[in-house]
């Protein structure tokens, strides 16, 4: 599963993202999903608001030199790729 929680403490995350505007240079294609039993493998994910049951803390790189992973938002279930 993929329960994400979003930081605004760069310090206390997991893995530092920069959304990426441009799909092929994204090193994951991520699906975003409103119910989290749907949330399967890496690449679906939902949103959660309690920092203790997300698999994943991010924060958000404004910077893409600095980021860990580069990922693009997709609006299609099938078109995911990638992993942590």
């Amino acid at each position: 599963m993929a329960l994400i929680f979003i930081t605004d403490n760069k310090y206390s995350a997991d893995l530092k993202a920069y959304k990426e505007s441009n799909k092929n240079n994204a090193d994951m294609h991520y699906f975003v999903t409103d119910n989290k039993y749907k949330a399967k493998g890496d690449s679906i994910w939902y949103f959660t608001d309690n920092k203790y049951k997300a698999d994943k803390k991010i924060y958000w790189e404004s910077n893409k030199y600095n980021s860990d992973l580069k990922v693009y938002e997709t609006d299609n279930k099938n078109r995911i790729k990638g992993s942590f």
